[in-house]
């Protein structure tokens, strides 16, 4: 007999507002200590500068906005793990609007407070329950705000990589939530009861086709920090990479990701 499928991840609106705003704020107070020079600096994405990663953050806000603004759909046709797997179709239209809103605004932190005034507008006014068109089908609004906190754990994260010291933080909530949406996405990709993937004290997930583990210590193990995995499945670091690095453990046959990651496309 299979398995019985597992209900989806409940996830708490107001946490997960309050995360999404905390970790927004956190690099809306890093901005205001950029220098010219920094934000001129290179990123890791491809030709953006700090200044275009910077003004792509924004965009992670006002996505909400946007969709609010689009004819509500009919019914729900999308999941929220599907949202990973469907923001590569969007890669093109992004990169451009980021270099157009990096030379729209040249006070940055004037226009991230906007960014702000208007998402914190938004959420007090629509229902959760309201439907978004997104790229991965139509989504409640309170859904989709879960994906925002993947969107501002990862671009935290490039700052940090292209801006020597800048050290941002990443709101314990915020990281929580990335960690555990990215988890159940990669056990949508792999189906199945054969490997376990811990990222402690987030999330445990199972995955991959093979023998189901029902008891004692699985044969399949991978484990790894929060701040890897998201790094993981957002092709920021290399399976392999990690490996050498000593970022993740993994053992048993069944127990390499490496074809699955990453996850977003």
């Amino acid at each position: 007999m299979p398995p019985a499928r597992k209900r989806p991840r409940a996830y708490d609106p107001a946490r997960t507002r309050a995360a999404v705003l905390a970790q927004f704020g956190t690099v809306r107070a890093a901005v205001r200590t950029l220098s010219p020079e920094q934000l001129a600096l290179p990123t890791r994405l491809g030709d953006w500068t700090v200044r275009e990663l910077v003004a792509h953050v924004g965009m992670a806000l006002t996505a909400v906005d946007r969709l609010l603004g689009e004819p509500e759909p009919a019914r729900q046709d999308g999941r929220l793990l599907d949202w990973p797997f469907a923001i590569g179709a969007d890669a093109d239209a992004i990169a451009g609007t980021a270099r157009r809103l990096a030379a729209e605004h040249p006070d940055l932190d004037a226009h991230l407070a906007e960014v702000e005034r208007r998402f914190t507008e938004r959420l007090d006014t629509r229902p959760g329950a309201r439907l978004l068109p997104t790229s991965a089908g139509a989504l409640p609004l309170a859904d989709y705000v879960v994906t925002r906190t993947v969107e501002l754990v990862v671009h935290t994260d490039d700052l940090n990589a292209a801006v020597p010291g800048l050290d941002l933080p990443y709101d314990r909530q915020a990281l929580a939530a990335a960690t555990r949406l990215l988890a159940d996405a990669l056990a949508v990709k792999a189906p199945g009861g054969s490997t376990e993937v811990r990222i402690p004290p987030y999330a445990v997930v199972q995955c991959v086709e093979g023998p189901r583990h029902t008891r004692g210590t699985p044969p399949n193990v991978v484990e790894t920090d929060p701040l890897t995995w998201v790094r993981l499945a957002t092709g920021r670091l290399a399976w392999k990479d990690a490996l050498d690095g000593a970022k993740v453990s993994a053992s048993g046959e069944r127990a390499d990701l490496g074809a699955l990651l990453p996850l977003l496309s």
